[in-house]
């Protein structure tokens, strides 16, 4: 189990989010809730996540409004890291959610498995 609480950045109305947040209390792992839709996470965490995912589309939610809304179907596929970075610091809805970053684990959406490594 990790030590430090650990940074959940979630939309307080997603039943996913919701999942993995029960998957925490669960499994007695600290937390520290934040509404991704008040307060993003920073560009230095959005660039760390997509070091680890490999690539910025998987941290697109696209299946949100705001992405739809924005037209970003199309757009992502031509943004460069730092326009993405900038554009998903600024609206967290666009950001695939839950978004959890420690120093051994990156994980967006809740893949009970995946999360199985913070336990």
């Amino acid at each position: 189990m990790l030590n430090e609480s650990i940074l959940f950045y979630h939309y307080p109305k997603c039943s996913t989010c919701k999942k993995a947040m029960a998957f925490l209390r669960e499994h007695g792992i600290s937390f520290e809730a934040i509404d991704i839709s008040r307060a993003p996470p920073p560009e230095r965490d959005l660039r760390e996540m997509i070091s680890r995912q490999g690539n910025v589309r998987s941290l697109f939610n696209t299946s949100g409004k705001s992405y739809r809304e924005g037209g970003y179907a199309t757009v992502v596929k031509n943004m460069s890291v730092d326009d993405a970075v900038k554009v998903l610091a600024k609206d967290g809805m666009l950001i695939k959610r839950p978004f959890v970053l420690t120093g051994r684990a990156a994980l967006l959406g809740f893949d009970p498995k995946a999360w199985a490594q913070l336990a």
